[in-house]
């Protein structure tokens, strides 16, 4: 049977499967990280990763503490980014380079693939740091945030 333009119906139907099939290979491609990342801009990247640590910065209330000295370390599998975002009082006393080098260090070490002690060096830089530019004070020095690990998908 011929359609009104001019195509028989069986030429309509592998039409209508081969577009499926296109959006199915499509979808699961668009699914594969290897793909996401190959395909993603680096700065279009970096923009997701600061988003996603600011609202969990607000999420986790890590802003919420007595000094207003929380921390919040992101790191970021499908990006292959560590991102470190102070609370304001920090952020103002602490250049932006002394942060940098929290990620490098940690950074560092991932890449040789010591994952667990690269996040742990990071940690241990970022509290050293944190002891110097706001040290605690003796008998009153309260752990007001949680330091358990977050895992967000």
């Amino acid at each position: 049977m011929w359609l009104p333009w001019g195509w028989h119906a069986v030429n309509a139907a592998w039409l209508i499967l081969a577009t499926i099939l296109a959006y199915g290979v499509g979808v699961w491609l668009g699914s594969w990280v290897p793909i996401i990342r190959l395909l993603t801009p680096t700065d279009r990247m970096r923009h997701k990763v600061r988003l996603r640590a600011e609202r969990a910065f607000a999420q986790h209330a890590v802003s919420q503490t007595r000094e207003r000295t929380g921390v919040l370390i992101m790191v970021s599998l499908l990006e292959h980014e560590i991102y470190v975002l102070p609370d304001q009082p920090l952020f103002q006393r602490v250049p932006t380079e002394r942060w940098s080098s929290i990620v490098e260090a940690a950074v560092s070490r991932l890449k040789s693939g010591d994952v667990v002690g690269g996040l742990c060096h990071g940690i241990e830089t970022c509290g050293a740091l944190l002891a110097e530019v706001f040290p605690g004070r003796s008998g009153d020095n309260p752990d007001e945030l949680s330091n358990e690990l977050v895992l967000e998908r």
